[in-house]
């Protein structure tokens, strides 16, 4: 197979930054789409400072940095992509959002384009619906902070070719250098399948009372070697990115661990969604 030298990325926000980050540095040319000017203006920002920032620490010379930035090209316009080989939709978990924008896609490449999706948590061989030709559809699931995170679940459809799946296995190992784990197309996959029930059993526990926060966080930590606590990692996540994930899981296999305890839904109601909003479970301002 043929290696893979320029990727497309749709969707600027956090994860979409992080994926073209990564590719960037693996020395491969990026076009990351977004239909706003001022999203891509930021996340071209946020790119060339984190460079910045491996050069200040003297991970990365700067020469390479200033190369990878210049092997950017933001693109407002979805057609920019006709000439990518791969191209990862990143764009928020909203089945009909992502629904929409794949069909858009496949409209916009060549037919013998990969089409990969980051979803967390909605079924691949769902989103597969919106092409005309799924044998070329794959998961590739990142995990934030994408540049050093080391793994990458590969998630096949129904429809995906053992060739689509050869491919992005080959892309994920060579090309990044992750480890790829090749994993069916199941509720949460794997990474989530055991990381959401986890969260949303400390929600709960801190929701009965049972414990405050930094004891359920302390007995993790210290107690079990985990870098880090459960409510201190959902609000490192992202609470309205843990609710969304637990109940398209629920809506796939209706298991009471996925049911999200009150506490956890009435702070993302409110809007306090963890570190990116300043307060959660924890104030981070």
């Amino acid at each position: 197979m043929k290696p893979i030298a320029t990727v497309g990325v749709v969707g600027s926000g956090t994860m979409g930054r992080g994926i073209a980050e990564s590719a960037l540095q693996a020395g491969l040319q990026v076009i990351l789409h977004d239909s706003s000017p001022d999203a891509l203006s930021a996340a071209r920002k946020q790119i060339e400072a984190n460079l910045h920032r491996s050069v200040g620490k003297g991970q990365l010379p700067a020469q390479e940095a200033s190369e990878y930035l210049g092997a950017l090209d933001p693109a407002a316009d979805m057609g920019a992509l006709a000439g990518c080989q791969l191209v990862i939709e990143a764009v928020p978990e909203v089945l009909e959002v992502k629904l929409s924008v794949l069909a858009a896609l496949e409209e916009s490449v060549a037919g013998d384009v990969l089409i990969a999706t980051n979803t967390s948590s909605i079924p691949i061989t769902r989103l597969a619906r919106a092409l005309g030709h799924p044998d070329r559809f794959i998961g590739l699931h990142f995990f934030n902070p994408v540049p050093r995170m080391p793994l990458v679940e590969v998630i096949r459809a129904v429809h995906s070719s053992d060739a689509t799946v050869a491919a992005a296995r080959q892309f994920v190992a060579e090309a990044l250098g992750k480890t790829p784990l090749v994993i069916e197309d199941r509720p949460g996959f794997v990474v989530n399948a055991l990381l959401i029930p986890f969260l949303l059993a400390a929600a709960r526990m801190l929701d009965s009372g049972y414990a405050e926060a930094e004891a359920i966080d302390d007995g993790m930590t210290l107690g079990c070697g985990h870098p880090m606590g459960p409510l201190k990692l959902a609000d490192f996540i992202g609470l309205d990115v843990v609710c969304a994930a637990a109940d398209a899981m629920y809506a796939q296999s209706p298991d009471p661990a996925l049911v999200v305890p009150n506490n956890l839904r009435r702070l993302v109601d409110a809007g306090q969604l963890g570190a990116k909003t300043g307060r959660g479970f924890y104030d981070h301002r």
